[in-house]
């Protein structure tokens, strides 16, 4: 049997203008994903999926014939996410067959899956299920993404770092580094899931729209605020960074700021993670902050050290 693991992500600067070359701060999170390889002699390859409450959420045998896994069993009735599962998963091991044909040796497999996180988090399930495939393989992660899910890659950067990490698309591919964010008041951060889904797609295209000099201009700022996040030495500094980022990010995407839309009572400073989707947010505070957010129905909230690396 061999065993893998990658790490969850959220992101907390550069979204959106990562996918145009800003400098971004990846933090890799404690709650991730493994998955173990099993081989066999059925021709098939069977798939079992765990959530974190060890339930299975999903599963499906895999006919392997000439670089094609065609699915022929689902356990669970097939309802819509199970079959879109079933067909990106088939599209993931079809891609990473084509990468790396040599490493399907064996004539079957068993491969089981555990998540840490529940999946609706954001934290990355499909980020931690792409590298830790690529890690069985022994395969370019990027390369796998590029042909799946797509997206800037910051994802698969952060699910093979155990540290903060900068990241950044350049005309020579994604660069990452290790990163000297370790704030002193991390005690007086704290996450919180939203549970709030939004359609993303119009703030997108607004986004896109933008003459490609704005665009630029935006990455560029957003590079530079990043590298003083990483280098604040006290909270109100942080949280005016923090402010500038949102500000900045609201007026390229013509949304309003989260804290404005939703808590504008709030006496810290609220900062959107990843997409501007509804997952996580970092809040500044203590117990009479995270009190606010209980009292208005959020109760998944994470100290900033129990929940980042």
């Amino acid at each position: 049997m061999q065993k893998f693991r990658s790490n969850g992500k959220l992101l907390l600067t550069g979204e959106y203008a990562v996918l145009n070359g800003a400098k971004s701060l990846a933090l890799p999170t404690k709650l991730g994903q493994s998955m173990e390889v099993l081989t066999g002699k059925t021709g098939n390859l069977t798939w079992i999926s765990y959530d974190e409450n060890e339930n299975i959420w999903f599963q499906s045998d895999f006919k392997i014939e000439n670089g094609n896994f065609t699915p022929i069993t689902l356990s669970t009735k097939q309802n819509l996410e199970t079959t879109e599962t079933a067909k990106r998963l088939q599209q993931i091991l079809s891609s990473a067959y084509r990468e790396n044909a040599q490493a399907f040796h064996h004539k079957g497999y068993k491969i089981i899956t555990r998540l840490d996180f529940n999946r609706k988090w954001g934290l990355g399930t499909s980020s931690t299920l792409i590298n830790n495939i690529a890690q069985w393989l022994e395969i370019d992660p990027y390369n796998l993404l590029k042909a799946s899910f797509g997206g800037s890659g910051y994802d698969i950067a952060a699910a093979g770092n155990d540290f903060p990490i900068t990241y950044q698309l350049t005309k020579n591919g994604p660069v990452s580094f290790t990163a000297d964010f370790n704030p002193p008041f991390k005690n007086d951060l704290f996450l919180v899931y939203l549970n709030k889904k939004q359609n993303s797609r119009e703030a997108i295209a607004h986004y896109r729209n933008q003459p490609i000099e704005n665009i630029q201009d935006l990455a560029n700022k957003i590079s530079g605020i990043t590298e003083q996040i990483i280098k604040s030495e006290n909270l109100e500094e942080f949280k005016l960074f923090l402010k500038a980022h949102e500000s900045l990010i609201s007026k390229a995407i013509n949304l309003p700021r989260i804290q404005t839309e939703l808590f504008p009572d709030y006496p810290g400073v609220i900062k959107s993670l990843g997409g501007w989707g509804g997952d996580f947010i970092l809040a500044t505070g203590g117990k009479e902050e995270k009190e606010y957010f209980r009292k208005k129905g959020y109760q998944t909230i994470f100290e900033y050290q129990e929940l980042i690396k």
